[in-house]
C-alpha cells in the first residue's frame, strides 16, 4: 500500500514537473479527495496554488475540505475574492463552519464578505452555536419530505434536489412549520409501491437530538443506534439539521484524542503534533506539571515525618520505588476502565455502588496475589542477594517482618488505589468535570502519599518506632 501511494506521488510530482497539466488534473480527479488533499500538502508553498487553480469547481471544494488548515488559509490567501466564493458556495455548510472556526480572522472576514447574503446567514447561524454542541456539527443540507406525497413523488424530489444533499439514503418528514414527524429510509421508499403515501410508511418514533446537546453524546447515539445520520431539532422540535456518521466519527477521534491528553495529563489541542510550536507544546503540558509536582509535596511531607524511622530502618527506602508504582499501576488500570466506561454510556452514575463493590473483590483478588509474590520477590531476591550487608551490619534484625511489612502495604495499597481509580472519575463526572482528567497521572500522586502513609503505618506497629 506504501509503495503504491509513493508511486502516485511521484507520478504526480512528474506531471508537474512536466507541465503536463491536462493529465495531472485527470489523475487528481480519480483520486480520493483526502489523497488528493495529501498531494497538495507535500508540493512546495509556491506550487500548491498553481495545481488548485487548476482543478475543476466541484472537485476543488472537496479537495479542498480534506485540507490541513493553514493550508487552507495559504490558499485562500492567494485565489482571488470570486474563486474564494466558488469554493465556499460548493462546500457544505458545516465544512465551511468548520473551516472558518480555524482560520484566522481577516480571513474569515474576507470569506463572509464575499458569500452570497444566503450563505453568509447559514454559517453565521451555525457559528452561533456553542462549541462542542450537536448545532455546531450539523449540516443542513438533508432530504425533507410531507407526509402526503407519494413514494414515486419523494422519489422524484430526491432526484431532483439530491445532489447538493449530505446524504440521500434517509428523508425526513416535517409539517409546515417545519417540525419532525418521521423518517423514511431510501431503502423502504425504493421497494413501496409508486402511490402508498409517505405518512403511511414513515417511522414516526424517530431518534432525534437538541442543537445544544453535546456533540460526543450525539455522535454516541448515532454509534449505539447504527444510524446513518441523526436529525438535529431546536427546542420546538423543528427539524433544523442532521450529524451524519462521518461527522460522527469526526467527534469521536476529537474527543479521544483529547481524552488522552487529559490522561496524559496535557491541556487538549486541535493541532498536529508536528503542527504545534513548541512554545505552545510548553504551555500544554506545563500547568498538569506544575501542579503534579506541587501536590507530590505530601509524598515528601510523609516521608521527612519518619525522617527518624528511616533512619533507623534504611532499609524502608529500598521498597518505595515498588511500593508506589504497583498503587499507582493499580489505580491506573482501573481508572481508564471507569473513563471508558463513562464516555461509552457504559457506566452512569447510579452504577456507583457496583462499581465500588466489584472493584473491591477484584482488588482484594489483586492485592493477595500480589502480596504472595511479592512475599516470595523480597525474601528471596532482594534480602538474599541486595540486603544481606545491611542484615549482617544489624540494621534489620529480622527479615521476615520486612517481608510482613510489605506484602501487607502492597495489599492495602492495591485495594485503596483501585477503589480511588474507581471513586475519582466517577466523582469528577458527577461534578460535572471530564473524568478523563482524573487519569493515571493525578491518581498516582494520590495513591503514592496514600501508599507511603500506609507503608509507614504498618512498619510502626510491627518495628515500634
Amino acid at each position: 500500500m506504501e509503495e503504491n501511494e509513493k508511486f502516485d506521488l511521484e507520478e504526480l510530482t512528474e506531471l508537474f514537473d512536466t507541465k503536463q497539466y491536462s493529465a495531472l488534473i485527470r489523475k487528481i480527479d480519480e483520486l480520493p479527495p483526502v489523497d488528493a488533499a495529501e498531494f497538495l500538502a507535500v508540493l512546495p508553498e509556491h506550487r500548491a496554488p498553481v495545481v488548485f487553480r487548476m482543478l475543476k469547481k466541484d472537485s476543488a471544494a472537496a479537495i479542498f475540505a480534506e485540507l490541513e488548515p493553514d493550508l487552507q488559509t495559504k490558499l485562500v490567501s492567494s485565489l482571488t475574492d470570486r474563486e474564494v466564493n466558488d469554493i465556499f458556495e460548493e462546500l457544505y455548510v458545516d465544512d465551511a463552519v468548520d473551516m472558518l472556526e480555524e482560520m484566522p480572522a481577516n480571513v474569515v472576514k474576507r470569506i463572509l464578505k464575499n458569500a452570497t447574503p444566503e450563505t453568509r446567514a447559514e454559517i453565521n447561524r451555525f457559528l452561533s452555536y456553542p462549541e462542542d454542541s450537536a448545532g455546531s456539527v450539523m449540516t443542513s443540507e438533508f432530504i425533507d419530505l410531507t407526509k402526503n406525497l407519494t413514494c414515486a413523488e419523494a422519489i422524484e424530489h430526491i432526484r431532483k434536489t439530491g445532489i447538493d444533499k449530505e446524504t440521500v439514503y434517509v428523508a425526513y418528514v416535517t409539517n409546515a412549520s417545519r417540525v419532525l414527524e418521521g423518517v423514511v429510509p431510501l431503502k423502504q421508499l425504493l421497494f413501496s409501491e409508486p402511490d402508498q403515501i409517505i405518512g403511511d410508511i414513515m417511522n414516526p418514533n424517530v431518534i432525534y437530538a437538541h442543537t445544544q446537546d453535546d456533540q460526543e453524546t450525539v455522535a454516541n447515539m448515532i454509534s449505539h443506534y447504527d444510524l446513518i445520520a441523526l436529525p438535529i431539532v431546536d427546542k420546538e422540535t423543528r427539524l433544523v439539521g442532521i450529524v451524519t456518521v462521518d461527522d460522527a466519527l469526526d467527534v469521536l477521534e476529537a474527543e479521544a484524542t483529547e481524552d488522552i491528553e487529559k490522561m496524559a495529563a496535557i491541556l487538549p489541542t486541535d493541532k498536529p503534533y508536528l503542527k504545534t510550536g513548541v512554545f505552545e507544546t510548553w504551555k500544554k503540558r506545563i500547568p498538569w506539571l506544575l501542579l503534579l509536582m506541587v501536590s507530590a509535596t505530601f509524598t515528601s511531607t510523609i516521608i521527612t515525618h519518619y525522617e527518624t524511622a528511616i533512619g533507623a530502618y534504611a532499609i524502608l527506602t529500598a521498597f518505595f520505588p515498588m511500593l508506589m508504582d504497583t498503587g499507582g499501576n493499580a489505580g491506573g488500570q482501573t481508572s481508564v476502565t471507569i473513563i471508558r466506561g463513562l464516555s461509552l454510556g457504559e457506566i452512569h452514575l447510579r452504577d456507583v455502588l457496583r462499581v465500588v463493590w466489584k472493584e473491591l473483590r477484584v482488588a482484594m483478588l489483586c492485592g493477595l496475589t500480589i502480596a504472595a509474590a511479592t512475599f516470595l520477590k523480597v525474601f528471596s531476591v532482594d534480602f538474599h542477594f541486595k540486603a544481606r550487608s545491611m542484615l549482617e551490619s544489624g540494621a534489620m534484625q529480622n527479615n521476615l517482618q520486612i517481608c510482613l511489612i510489605i506484602c501487607i502495604t502492597v495489599f492495602f495499597a492495591i485495594v485503596v488505589a483501585k477503589l480511588v481509580g474507581a471513586l475519582l472519575p466517577i466523582g469528577a463526572k458527577r461534578l460535572g468535570f471530564d473524568p478523563a482528567v482524573m487519569a493515571s497521572p493525578f491518581i498516582t500522586t494520590i495513591v503514592d502519599a496514600v501508599t507511603l502513609m500506609i507503608y509507614f503505618a504498618v512498619a510502626s506497629h510491627i518495628l515500634h518506632f
